[in-house]
């Protein structure tokens, strides 16, 4: 699985390790992506900070202040857009936010939407699906077994699964990221971003165009790329941990790795303390409300894995903000 580089932009694409064909992500797909969310989609802030002489400059995408609260709202506004109404109906398996923003999209877009979510799943995001007005179904039992009964869903009502990494329509969605973040700070040259499946990751790194590096981050208790690096390929990584919710998936995705494998140095991995302590830190110092996937990405700055120049112009990508009410008012009264 490698990428090639067109005039047109990177296109990613080849085979997967059982020899079907992964499908082409190009960075026109990301620009015809951007100009169909147009309007539908909120252009997010950049937040610069102020340092001392001498040290990098460092400014964050907040991508928290999104509709939905998170990236995810991009990829599948996206993704429904060009289904064009093919559907009557649509489905999406989820640990939470890309639950809710499929659930956002139909509603915009007045779509019946079904959202099955494992019961581990926070309280509070499934309050939000549901205020959403999406048919909201709780699965007993692991994300496997939450996937399994919208995979019946789907082919018993066919209903157009929208899935939350592994579709290069949602992918071309997340990477509008990428190119507001070349408008906004045309100078960066690191983005830091934290992996799950992958097609956030992905996305930026097909806008980005080998304009910038893309440092990717995950959790110790997820590490999905750091495994696949490791091994070359896909393979099944451990779930856990407080970011779970948001980056816990058993597998990175194929079309994602394709784009990440030949372009990632490697993946930064951290501590549970690490991931609390950047999320508090960003509501302590910035009054940044952000869940633990988003904190990921700041507390790489902290971490001993990478190294910046004085030069540098690193964009850290805060990712999401549907963070537990009660977790905020702790740290409010900390």
């Amino acid at each position: 699985m490698t990428g090639t580089s067109e005039s047109m932009g990177v296109c990613v694409g080849g085979r997967s390790q059982d020899g079907t064909h992964i499908p082409n992500v190009r960075r026109t797909d990301v620009v015809s992506a951007a100009n169909r969310l147009n309007h539908r989609i909120r252009h997010t802030p950049i937040l610069r900070l102020v340092g001392a002489e001498g040290t990098p400059r460092v400014a964050l995408k907040l991508e928290s202040l999104q509709v939905s609260g998170s990236f995810k709202i991009r990829g599948a506004t996206n993704r429904l857009l060009l289904d064009n109404g093919r559907h009557a109906g649509v489905a999406a398996v989820s640990g939470g936010n890309h639950g809710l923003a499929v659930a956002l999209a139909s509603r915009n877009l007045r779509l019946k939407a079904d959202i099955f979510l494992p019961s581990c799943s926070p309280d509070h995001k499934l309050r939000q699906i549901r205020a959403a007005g999406a048919n909201l179904h709780v699965v007993d039992g692991p994300f496997a077994e939450a996937a399994s009964r919208c995979a019946d869903f789907v082919a018993a009502n066919d209903a157009l699964l929208v899935h939350p990494f592994e579709d290069p329509a949602v992918i071309a969605g997340q990477g509008t990221l990428g190119l507001e973040i070349l408008e906004q700070s045309p100078d960066v040259t690191k983005v830091i971003v934290a992996v799950g499946g992958g097609g956030l990751a992905a996305g930026i790194v097909i806008a980005l165009d080998g304009g910038a590096e893309v440092i990717a981050v995950e959790p110790k208790a997820c590490p999905s790329l750091a495994e696949a690096l490791r091994a070359g390929m896909p393979v099944a990584a451990p779930v856990g941990g407080i970011a779970a919710d948001s980056l816990g998936a058993p597998v990175i995705g194929e079309v994602a790795f394709s784009v990440l494998a030949p372009s990632v140095r490697h993946a930064v991995t951290l501590s549970e303390k690490a991931i609390l302590d950047a999320q508090q830190q960003l509501w302590q110092e910035f009054r940044l409300a952000v869940e633990p996937a988003a904190a990921c990405s700041w507390a790489v700055l902290e971490s001993t894995e990478v190294s910046f120049a004085a030069d540098d112009c690193i964009v850290v990508v805060i990712c999401g903000g549907n963070v537990n009410p009660q977790e905020m008012a702790a740290w409010a009264s900390s």
